[in-house]
């Protein structure tokens, strides 16, 4: 009898687990949109982008400015006006900001004798304005998967502002990864002439 009981109680936590194991089996079957979104050559596709607003504050509209004059500049990528002829979204969050450092310096001598020491003391300062911006920006394609960030910032450069310099960062980042991108993606070239056979 307890042999039955215990064989019956086997039964029970068996057909609930077999019941489980096929809703499971359904739901790991993938869809092939979701095998597109993990694809990193749909960064490749990007042909055009439509810069999103990075914000309603002067320094954001600036920014965003600045990002779609440096990806005018390039020859490899449009930048279009109209959303829906997007292959690309680029979509971010710039900040500058000013800030006053103050550096100050102080050197002094003394001299001592018999009748006493004199001390000489030179001190100044000055305060220097620094300037710095960074931007967040990440390309999402027009199903809303993001393929592709980059955070830059910088103080600025010799001849650019901090804005226009993190801006051209931004820019140069991701059309040095579109090319990382192409070279991983050809094939490997074959040799001109046929390789010697050892004897």
């Amino acid at each position: 009898m307890l042999g039955v009981l215990l064989m019956a109680g086997l039964l029970f936590q068996a057909s609930p687990s077999t019941q489980e194991t096929k809703p499971a089996a359904v739901q790991a079957t993938p869809t092939p949109s979701r095998d597109a979104d993990s694809d990193p050559a749909a960064l490749l596709k990007v042909k055009r982008i439509f810069v999103d607003s990075f914000g309603d504050d002067a320094t954001s509209k600036e920014l965003q400015s600045m990002i779609v004059s440096a990806l005018v500049a390039t020859s490899q990528l449009k930048v279009t006006e109209n959303r829906e002829r997007a292959d690309a979204i680029l979509k971010g969050v710039a900040i500058e900001k000013t800030s006053q450092e103050l550096h100050a310096y102080s050197e002094g001598t003394a001299v001592g004798g018999r009748n006493g020491a004199a001390a000489i003391k030179d001190s100044s300062a000055n305060t220097e304005t620094v300037q710095e911006a960074k931007i967040a920006v990440r390309l999402v394609d027009p199903n809303g998967d993001v393929i592709w960030t980059s955070t830059q910032e910088s103080k600025g450069a010799k001849y650019k502002g901090s804005g226009a310099d993190a801006a051209d960062k931004c820019v140069k980042q991701l059309l040095r990864d579109i090319e990382r991108l192409k070279n991983n993606s050809a094939p490997p070239s074959t040799p001109s002439t046929p390789a010697a056979r050892p004897n």
